[in-house]
């Protein structure tokens, strides 16, 4: 089970709550090219739209969802609190666009056009301040148990969907239950309300509205392969595609990955430094007694000997920050291209570098597995190497 961190201010927030929708977006451009091979947007904005639609394909039925509501002093937000707890309701999020007919665009002040329903779970009125969820060590022993996932996206910005790990989820709603003193709404037959004033969730006394809302699915594969036979880079679009499919019932990619077990954590753009390093994919799950977590490279070219360091860097920030908390076994992972002819022996030669440096630990050898574009389909194998 993932979590799921949205971004929201005092506006929007009683509008989620209210129609028990969460949701991302970007000023007032279109997904045109969600279904199409052709797009009429710049390079820039579309890549930033397709990791919006990568953001919001992680989100499973049952994940956990929270919000955190931006500061705003004139607006009676004095300092920024996350409010929880919320699941998810559909296994599939979905996309409104921005094209004047957009759900509660109005209401909102703002287009969001990525978006999943939820229903409440353990709903606590209160709401953790910002500096007691990220300032307070009080009660951390370890640089480790620090919610890094939300310090890096306070540091870097720009993203209105955050996962967290497992074990920083399992922090935070200790935080918000302490906050409550173990107190929570029961709202399930009822809209939900904020109250400005004390700046607490509230049920109202008004039944569950329907969310009436268009729910276009998420389909980038004919701009993916289009990209693609224009020689063209789609390394976002990739990654959309790949966090939609991981999971999911027959995917072939997630049985290469996890052998058959389930993925019960899933992330992507996962940031593993105060630079700019960012996982492009990391799952989490079991195979028999063993817990695995799988940072994932995407290249759209061929291996090359340059993308063992990306990995190399990925796996000793896992070790330091990840199995502290989760003990698990690192199965370091890249997907490349699948080259027209085999001719990168000085690339499999890091590769066994790789494996040397990190054997006799908690480091499984790297995975390679390579990917084709077929008939607007991706289609994956592993690279045994």
């Amino acid at each position: 089970m993932t979590t799921h961190v949205f971004v929201v201010d005092v506006q929007t927030f009683p509008v989620h709550l209210r129609h028990r929708f969460a949701g991302t977006g970007a000023k007032d451009h279109r997904v045109d090219f969600n279904n199409s091979a052709i797009s009429t947007l710049r390079y820039s904005t579309e890549n930033n739209l397709a990791g919006m639609i990568a953001d919001i394909n992680r989100v499973r039925r049952g994940d956990t969802i929270i919000f955190y509501v931006q500061q705003n002093q004139s607006k009676g937000m004095p300092e920024g609190k996350f409010y929880g707890i919320f699941r998810a309701a559909q296994d599939y999020p979905f996309i409104d666009d921005n094209d004047g007919n957009q759900y509660l665009k109005s209401e909102l002040g703002k287009s969001l056009t990525f978006r999943a329903l939820f229903e409440p779970d353990r709903v606590y009125p209160k709401g953790v301040t910002e500096w007691e969820a990220l300032d307070e060590i009080k009660d951390i022993s370890k640089p480790n148990q620090m919610l890094w996932s939300l310090i890096y996206r306070k540091l870097k910005g720009n993203r209105g969907c955050t996962m967290i790990t497992e074990y920083e989820q399992e922090r935070l709603c200790l935080l918000l239950d302490r906050k409550n003193s173990g107190n929570s709404l029961d709202c399930a037959d009822k809209t939900l309300g904020f109250n400005s004033v004390n700046q607490q969730i509230v049920c109202t006394d008004e039944g569950v509205i329907e969310y009436a809302g268009r729910k276009e699915s998420v389909n980038l594969m004919p701009r993916l392969a289009q990209k693609h036979s224009e020689g063209k880079s789609f390394e976002a679009h990739l990654q959309a595609d790949i966090v939609g499919r991981l999971g999911r019932d027959g995917d072939s990619l997630t049985r290469i990955l996890t052998g058959g077990s389930s993925v019960e954590w899933l992330g992507n753009e996962v940031s593993c430094g105060v630079g700019m390093q960012r996982i492009d994919v990391m799952l989490a799950f079991d195979k028999g007694r063993f817990g695995y977590i799988a940072p994932i490279e995407l290249k759209r070219v061929p291996l090359q000997a340059s993308h063992i360091t990306q990995v190399q860097r990925y796996v000793d920030w896992v070790e330091q920050y990840y199995l502290p908390n989760l003990p698990s076994i690192i199965y370091p992972t890249l997907i490349t291209l699948k080259p027209q002819t085999r001719s990168f022996s000085t690339a499999l030669d890091e590769v066994h570098r790789f494996n040397e440096r990190n054997s006799g630990g908690t480091c499984e050898k790297l995975q390679l597995v390579e990917f084709e574009v077929s008939n607007s389909e991706l289609r994956f194998s592993l690279n045994e190497y």
